[in-house]
Parts: structure tokens; C-alpha cells; sequence
């Protein structure tokens, strides 16, 4: 076994640690941002800096393989950037911030995480995934393009919802109650959820399933958090909605 397979394995079972530690230990930012993890920096240069590997760092490792890519690498290059772009580098300008601040710590371990990522992804889908002349018109990609953009539009569509509302009450947080938030705590978990297990499906690669045990391990446990938070803080919380999976929990 290579490798970079037996890493896949080191980096999956730090997936299910963390899955396991996210139902006891929220991690502090946003609403549940809590005192005693180090110093604060402004949350939304935060968010930028962390998530940018995903952008550049992506971008330089097409670079570097420039010449042994294929125009479908170029298509899965394309599909990241759509949702890396927007989210590094538009979003964080729209949503107005209830907690301005988040710890350098969770900053630091998210930088870590997408570098960490980025390179699975990239090595995984440029170095050791094979495709074949057609697999933009496969089965396998329309399925798995479809179930992307899906998952993208509830994700950003869900993110928007909370724009809105936050230009329309004012700071803090509200219970929103369109779109999917009739049903869910967390449409937005639920969208990328969604969304990266279409890039799994569509890039056919142990890569892109490594990254959605990562996805999962990360925003199931949050969702949860995220319900508990919003039943205890509003006493009118909708009793039939739930966290993540729409009539099931």
C-alpha cells in the first residue's frame, strides 16, 4: 500500500476522533463562542485566511501539473473554485458578523485542515484517479454534477436566507422560517453535505470520499449543537423541526 493510502487511513481516523469529540466540545466560534481558547482576531479576516488555501494552494497545485492535465481535471478545477471562490472571498463580505471575533486557534487548525484537504484532493483526483475520454458524459459525472449543484444551491441559498434576515431585523440571531428552515435547524449543513457527496460521486475517488467523511464528521455534530442552541434560546422553537435530516434528526 502506498503512501499516500496509508495516510488516507491516518487522516480518516482523525475524522471519526473528531466526529466522536464534536458531541462533547463545541468548537468556539460563532454562537457558540465561549472564553478560554487563546486570543480573538477579527472573525470575518479569520474566515478568509483559513479557507484560502483552498483557493490558492489548489490553484498552484494545477499549476505545477499544468502540463499533465486533462480537460477534466480542468472541470473538477472549475467545480472547486465555484465553491472556494465564493466562499473565501464573497460571502464573508455579505453576512454581518453577531460574534466579531473567533479564536487564532480555530483559525489555525481550519488553515491546517485545508492544506491538509487541498493536497488529498489535488493528489488524489491529479496523481492517482485515471478517467476516461468521456467521463463528462458518463453516468457517474451527470449524477454526480447533479447531486453538486444541488447540495450548492440549498448551501448558499441557505446562507442567504440569514443575510436577509440579519439586513431585515437587525444584529443577532432570529429564527428564520423559508425555504428549508421550515423543516431544519441546518439547511446549510445539509446542502454541503449534499454537495460533497456529489464531488465524491462525480471525481470518483477515494479522495472525494475521505473529504466527505471530513464534511460529515465536522457539520453533523454542529447541526446537533446548532438545534440544542436554537430550542433552549427561543421557548417558541418549532417543535417538529429538525437539526440536519429533514423528518429524522
Amino acid at each position: 500500500m502506498s503512501t499516500f493510502y496509508i495516510f488516507l487511513l491516518i487522516w480518516v481516523a482523525i475524522a471519526l476522533t473528531t466526529f466522536t469529540y464534536l458531541f462533547f466540545e463545541n468548537a468556539p466560534y460563532g454562537r457558540h463562542i465561549k472564553d478560554g481558547w487563546g486570543v480573538e482576531i477579527p472573525a470575518r479576516l479569520g474566515w478568509i485566511v483559513m479557507e484560502s488555501p483552498c483557493v490558492i494552494l489548489m490553484a498552484i497545485y494545477a499549476l505545477i501539473v499544468r502540463d499533465q492535465l486533462e480537460i477534466i481535471h480542468y472541470i473538477f478545477l472549475l467545480i472547486w473554485m465555484t465553491h472556494y471562490v465564493h466562499r473565501t472571498f464573497i460571502y464573508p463580505f455579505l453576512i454581518k458578523l453577531t460574534n466579531p471575533k473567533m479564536p487564532i486557534s480555530i483559525a489555525f487548525s481550519a488553515i491546517f485542515f485545508n492544506i491538509i484537504n487541498v493536497s488529498i484532493q489535488a493528489f488524489g483526483i491529479f496523481y492517482f484517479t485515471q478517467y476516461s475520454d468521456n467521463w463528462t458524459s458518463s453516468p457517474i459525472f451527470i449524477i454526480g454534477l447533479s447531486v453538486f449543484l444541488i447540495g450548492m444551491y440549498i448551501n448558499i441559498r441557505s446562507d442567504y436566507i440569514i443575510v436577509a434576515m440579519k439586513k431585515r431585523n437587525g444584529p443577532g440571531y432570529h429564527v428564520p422560517d423559508a425555504f428549508l428552515y421550515k423543516y431544519l435547524s441546518a439547511p446549510n449543513y445539509f446542502g454541503e453535505i449534499i454537495e460533497w457527496l456529489g464531488w465524491a460521486i462525480l471525481t470518483w475517488s477515494i479522495s472525494g470520499i475521505v473529504f466527505l467523511i471530513w464534511v460529515i464528521a465536522n457539520l453533523f455534530p454542529r447541526a446537533l449543537a446548532h438545534h440544542k442552541w436554537y430550542k433552549k434560546k427561543f421557548s417558541d422553537y418549532p417543535k417538529s423541526r429538525k437539526a440536519i435530516i429533514p423528518g429524522i434528526i
